[in-house]
């Protein structure tokens, strides 16, 4: 079929359904929601046998619901409606939550139910279920509704006629009332789940040293206690809280009186308040770890759960300090892990938009990417595996493919390109790694593809080695299982000593370092040259400036052919 995407942006979910459906073999075209003539142009333009609207923010108008079967995803179980469904969801303690597919109509959140699928909820942030939980389910009601419309048999079932025992109901917008913090009162669980409520957006209003700001990226603390509502010690980017009868680290703040209006690490924008606290050393049960290292039956696993996939040259810099500590131990493999909801989406672009000079802060960033790549690349003493939880992004996507091999989930999303942010060039040692990977045809469709592909898609192109269908925890058995085997079995002695040739063949016939430099001679100029294009993009990513028009590579219905294309 040919199904149009209304959505207020090209998230996480809006992605995994766009690459589901067009496995499915469905023609997908999206276009943002800006306002009500564009939509009905865009419906005009696309003639869709089916609307979805996977994530919007309004109405959809009714000049085309009134025309149109319009499907919209939303994230509560049957009869649950309003703006703030996972965030209720989670303030409340809801052991279990869901996604239902209902039909645009004009009643809020109210129109026929097409298909709704459960889940259990987990005990984290808004975002971590939304990247997971959520669009698991969402993949499976978005499929069958499809499904049941394809098949033109089907009666969706009026909300009125529900039968369950614990139905959903209306909840209004969450406000900030809602979301606030009682720190004489609030014990750290409550605590906890407001913050996670709030995650992502909007944060949770509040006031340190005096300085209003918004809460991010909550993490508990287990050992250190204090006086409720102060600030007691610092780790990494985070400051711990204490609370009535515990504490909480927060990773990130934004500040509502600065200049960087936007989400930053918590000790960087405190810096000069917090000389005085105690700095804690990160463990499993106190402190904020970004990056840890454990080991087993002779493989090492390095964690690096960097907050939205974003590495900056301060992280890169420690991330490979442990990498290196890492090559040192007695082990056979190394299994680089991420996090399990991004495994890196390339530099941190809200610190380079917060330094004194954007290129520079790039520059350096870049280079730091660049070293942690070089690193992997060029290790002889192990087998070396990317294994991706999460998504991954830019030049996140080129640094797994560092490794010698790059094992996925199921569900993840990758967008192996950088174009859309400013025609940036990209380095990570890339125009090496995709011909010596997946060959010159392949890497030509890689790197100007401006659209996102799901494992299967990204194995097909030999970007990804291994395709796992297991989550969370056994996704990460799995991964033990397979690397174990792998280091056991009897030709992996041979395979070290080929990896150890064909890297000096390579070297010999091109260096690496000229590969780095004619890469950053191209970035120099997205950073330093004349053409503003990636400090605009960059700028408008990080204030979250709304787009003014849907990029052509995803609005296929306004291509000047007109003609829908699938992916390959």
């Amino acid at each position: 079929m040919r199904i149009l995407f209304l959505t207020h942006a090209f998230n996480s979910l809006t992605q995994r359904l766009f690459v589901e459906l067009e496995a499915l073999g469905h023609q997908v075209s999206v276009e943002f929601d800006i306002n009500d003539s564009v939509a009905m142009e865009a419906v005009a333009l696309a003639s869709p046998d089916l609307i979805i609207a996977p994530f919007l923010k309004r109405a959809i108008p009714e000049s085309i619901w009134q025309r149109h079967v319009c499907l919209v995803v939303h994230p509560g179980i049957p009869g649950d409606r309003g703006p703030s469904s996972l965030d209720w969801a989670i303030l409340q303690g809801k052991s279990r939550w869901g996604v239902t597919v209902l039909q645009a109509n004009g009643e809020m959140d109210g129109g026929d139910i097409w298909a709704s699928c459960e889940f259990a909820m987990r005990q984290t942030s808004k975002g971590s279920l939304y990247r997971n939980e959520v669009t698991e389910a969402a993949v499976k009601a978005v499929r069958l509704a499809v499904e049941r419309f394809q098949a033109g048999d089907y009666q969706p079932l009026p909300q009125d006629q529900l039968k369950t025992s614990e139905p959903g109901q209306w909840q209004p917008l969450m406000k900030q009332q809602q979301r606030q913090i009682d720190w004489q009162q609030d014990t750290t669980e409550l605590v906890m789940r407001k913050l996670q409520s709030s995650d992502g957006m909007p944060g949770v209003k509040d006031c340190l040293f005096g300085q209003p700001c918004h809460l991010y990226d909550a993490r508990v603390e287990k050992v250190l206690r204090g006086k409720p509502g102060e600030v007691i010690a610092r780790s990494g980017p985070a400051i711990c809280i204490a609370t009535v009868d515990g504490a909480v680290w927060v990773g990130h703040l934004k500040l509502s009186e600065a200049n960087t209006p936007f989400k930053l690490p918590a000790t960087w924008l405190l810096a000069d308040r917090l000389s005085e606290l105690e700095e804690i050393e990160p463990t499993a049960d106190s402190g904020y770890r970004e990056i840890w290292y454990e080991q087993a039956d002779g493989v090492g696993y390095l964690h690096f759960p960097f907050y939205n996939g974003a590495m900056s040259s301060r992280q890169c810099h420690a991330l490979l300090e442990a990498y290196r500590a890492a090559k040192q131990c007695d082990t056979q493999a190394i299994v680089l892990l991420g996090g399990p909801d991004y495994w890196s989406n390339g530099m941190h672009l809200n610190m380079i938009e917060a330094a004194g000079s954007a290129a520079d802060a790039s520059w350096e960033n870049i280079n730091a990417i660049d070293d942690l790549a070089l690193e992997i690349i060029t290790t002889e003493s192990h087998l070396t595996i990317a294994a991706l939880q999460g998504n991954a992004g830019a030049g996140g996507v080129f640094l797994a493919r560092a490794a010698d091999e790059v094992w996925a989930r199921n569900g993840v999303i990758l967008n192996p390109h950088y174009k859309d942010m400013g025609n940036l060039y990209g380095s990570e040692y890339w125009s090496y790694l995709l011909p010596r990977y997946v060959g010159e045809e392949h890497a030509q469709i890689i790197i100007q593809n401006r659209l996102p592909m799901g494992a299967p898609q990204a194995a097909a192109l030999q970007l990804v080695d291994r395709v796992i269908d297991e989550r969370g925890s056994s996704f990460l058995v799995q991964v033990r299982k397979l690397t174990e085997a792998m280091i056991a079995a009897p030709a992996f002695a041979k395979r070290l000593h080929y990896k150890r040739a064909r890297r000096t063949a390579d070297e010999l016939q091109k260096p690496l370092s000229q590969y780095r430099e004619e890469e950053l001679e191209q970035m120099k100029r997205n950073f330093y040259g004349f053409d503003p294009s990636y400090h605009i993009a960059r700028y408008n990513f990080v204030h979250k400036i709304a787009k003014s028009r849907t990029p052509l590579t995803i609005a296929r219905h306004r291509r000047t052919d007109n003609q829908w294309k699938c992916a390959s």
